[in-house]
């Protein structure tokens, strides 16, 4: 029996996995993963994070298996950087954005794989960016120069100030978001420049913000617990009644799934 194994048998407790980013520090790369979404699959899920590494990993499909068979959800979460434009046929917009060739190589079969198996997924700003591109979508590279959107981007100001709410959203009535939060509006943050354009096939909205900017989206035929978001619900999850709503209902759901996988 592998430690990992052996470890999940005396936990009660599900394990999520989180793909990282490339970020360089002090002229190195490092793989990193933002505090905040370990923290809210902490605290919001109640649920033991696990980072995976990208880039080389892409090329050994049994690792990436071997993530997949102990994983009971995986979260993909935002970043600075932004899907390389290539894997939906356009040309870089802005070159002083940055971009994560190894995050993408990892990311984008490991959503379909994820999808294919039906384990719970949570996709957060940029993975939501990354859903749809995997699944045949495409983005607006900026948001707010596309006629008649608004700019989506955080304000200047502290960084509680840009993570407060900054508009409304309208959720699909009968939808994912509907049933969780028993009303029609939200109010979320809103810190990206990206946004999706062409819905890939095989997604549904489940939420819009005033401008039409697709907000929130879902499987369609999911086999389990889906849900994308563009806003950002892992911030202060302590004190944030939104994600604590939807990571919990995320954390229900893998909880569900390690059961249902055990038996």
């Amino acid at each position: 029996m592998s430690i990992i194994h052996s470890f999940q048998v005396k936990s009660a407790l599900p394990l999520v996995i989180l793909p990282s980013d490339i970020k360089d520090y002090w002229g190195q790369p490092f793989q990193s993963i933002g505090k905040k979404y370990m923290d809210a699959v902490r605290y919001g899920a109640h649920a033991l994070p696990l980072g995976v590494p990208v880039g080389d990993i892409s090329n050994s499909p049994e690792q990436l298996e071997h993530y997949l068979s102990i994983a009971h959800g995986v979260v993909f979460p935002g970043s600075r950087a932004n899907v390389h434009p290539s894997h939906f046929g356009q040309t870089v917009h802005d070159t002083s954005l940055p971009l994560d060739f190894d995050r993408d190589s990892t990311t984008l079969p490991l959503l379909r794989a994820v999808i294919e198996r039906g384990i719970p997924l949570l996709a957060i700003c940029r993975g939501i960016q990354e859903l749809n591109v995997a699944m045949g979508g495409s983005l607006h590279q900026a948001v707010q120069e596309v006629p008649g959107k608004n700019d989506h981007r955080e304000p200047a100001g502290t960084v509680e100030e840009q993570y407060a709410p900054r508009h409304a959203i309208t959720l699909r009535e009968g939808g994912v978001m509907h049933h969780l939060f028993k009303q029609s509006t939200l109010q979320v943050n809103s810190l990206h420049g990206q946004g999706i354009d062409r819905l890939a096939e095989g997604l549904t909205i489940e939420a819009t913000a005033e401008d039409g900017v697709i907000e929130a989206v879902s499987v369609t035929a999911s086999k389990g617990f889906t849900l994308a978001v563009q806003f950002h619900p892992e911030w202060d999850i302590k004190n944030n009644p939104v994600g604590q709503t939807i990571f919990s209902a995320f954390g229900k759901a893998c909880q569900t799934y390690a059961r249902n996988r055990s038996i």
